[in-house]
């Protein structure tokens, strides 16, 4: 991605440069000091993203932004943030205040690469999705699939797996088994359950009924999750 620095300020132009040389995929075409030097940059190199800052001489950033009829990707660079909606109203990728940090930028990168590879007609790449995992129990590693769990439960550090044919203890958090399970499936109920939606039977109060060893198991539904859970039974009632 072939990027344009324009800036009136030194520091900040040496600021983005750094950045920009620290990732392979970006390529720094010219720093301009104001708006006319960048006109004359974008009319001679070819440009993907311009890093533009407001406050310049004779021609602000939003300025100069308005006079090009086929301008790059922009990404405002300023110190003030009262121009934030204007900015935004000129469809720029994002808005970054100084001083700005790596990880600030980043992120305003990776919009901007995620533009452009619409623009071209690039399909991102899907990752395979896993219907299973693995988790360490008994000394070995046990393949879980996501549908045969029926609810998870915690307890302190561990985590039971209740399944269709039976169970696995594993040494596990809540929070991060939550994070892991996929969520369209997967349901919090209560700060000790995790439920799969597909294997509930009935919503009865602040319960949650599923079948376990072809009994009725009632799960209870903790009062900070009732709002979610009611929401996925009602998007789906009839």
């Amino acid at each position: 991605m072939n990027v344009l620095i324009v800036d009136d300020e030194p520091l900040a132009q040496d600021v983005l440069e750094t950045y920009i040389k620290q990732l392979s995929e970006l390529n720094l075409v010219r720093k301009c000091n104001n708006a006319i030097e960048a006109m004359t940059a974008l009319q001679e190199e070819e440009v993907d993203l311009m890093l533009l800052d407001i406050e310049m001489p004779q021609l602000t950033g939003t300025e100069f932004l308005k006079t090009l009829k086929n301008p790059p990707l922009v990404i405002f660079t300023t110190a003030y943030p009262n121009f934030a909606i204007e900015g935004f109203e000129l469809n720029a990728v994002d808005y970054l205040l100084k001083p700005i940090s790596l990880e600030r930028f980043l992120k305003g990168i990776n919009k901007a690469k995620e533009q452009l590879d619409l623009q071209k007609g690039v399909k991102p790449v899907q990752q395979p999705k896993l219907d299973y995992f693995f988790v360490k129990a008994d000394k070995k590693l046990i393949k879980v699939n996501y549908s045969d769990i029926i609810y998870i439960e915690g307890l302190k550090d561990y985590v039971i797996i209740k399944m269709e044919d039976g169970r696995v203890i594993t040494l596990q958090t809540m929070k991060l088994l939550e994070s892991k399970l996929p969520s369209d499936n997967f349901q919090r109920i209560h700060r000790s359950y995790i439920v799969n939606i597909k294997k509930i039977k009935a919503v009865v109060g602040n319960m949650v009924e599923v079948v376990e060893k072809g009994t009725q198991k009632h799960i209870p539904i903790g009062k900070n999750y009732r709002e979610r859970i009611y929401e996925v039974v009602n998007q789906n009632r009839l």
